[in-house]
């Protein structure tokens, strides 16, 4: 079963942050994720709307955790760490 990921942060450093995207994508790639939405343009209908906001598919839970947890993405994950601040990550099932 499908499920979705979706992260909320705000960017800080934006020349830090614009390393992140083209290292995750082959990693998210590789366990078949799939970006759905990636906007820094959001607008909330409630609450205050985060600089970043993405939807991104997994094509299941273990394949969005093994994502997670790869030892790649733990040092691809640092840049987003140190370049952004206010960050949620939702894992939602189908």
């Amino acid at each position: 079963m499908a499920v979705y990921l979706i992260n909320s942060y705000d960017i800080e450093n934006a020349e830090v942050f614009v390393q992140y995207g083209p290292k995750v994508l082959p990693i998210l790639l590789k366990y078949g994720a799939e970006v759905l939405a990636s906007d820094v343009t959001g607008i909330a209908l409630e609450g205050a709307a985060k600089k970043m906001n993405a939807i991104i598919k997994f094509p299941s839970e273990e394949a969005a955790f093994n994502c997670y947890n790869d030892p790649e993405y733990k040092e691809v994950k640092k840049i987003r760490i140190n370049s952004t601040k206010n960050c949620t990550m939702v894992l939602v099932k189908q």
